[in-house]
């Protein structure tokens, strides 16, 4: 088995947190996989929220996403390495485009294929 490049994989996580950070979807698609999987946080379809499959659909995930926030941004990161996925935790603050404030923790598991990842399989903390 081939040692895991974990400077390379922060490589690729920083730039895809800059990218997520700025709303640049260009810059996020550049760090995954042509069939890059996003778990998103929530969504209709128990259990698993909703889940993007591939550039189009994520692309269009992200920009159905861009319609319902205003504005968000992710801090006090930290990076977890696993054998075989990453685990980055995050704050999220922020708002919707209804007004409502957006200030919760979260965790994104990363998957990794061939220096870009696989899959980010997302989950925040539901406030209610």
């Amino acid at each position: 088995m081939a040692a895991i490049d974990r400077t390379a994989q922060m490589t690729v996580l920083k730039a895809f947190g800059k990218a997520f950070n700025a709303g640049d979807i260009d810059g996020i698609l550049a760090q995954v996989t042509d069939d890059f999987e996003w778990r998103l946080h929530e969504g209709p379809d128990a259990p698993e929220g909703a889940v993007a499959k591939g550039r189009d659909a994520v692309k269009a995930a992200l920009v159905a996403r861009a319609g319902r926030i205003e504005s968000i941004r992710f801090s006090e990161t930290e990076v977890l390495f696993g054998d075989d996925h990453v685990v980055g935790r995050f704050r999220a603050t922020g708002a919707y485009k209804s007004g409502q404030p957006i200030d919760v923790r979260g965790i994104d598991i990363y998957s990794f294929r061939d220096g870009k990842i696989a899959v980010k399989d997302s989950y925040w903390k539901a406030i209610g």
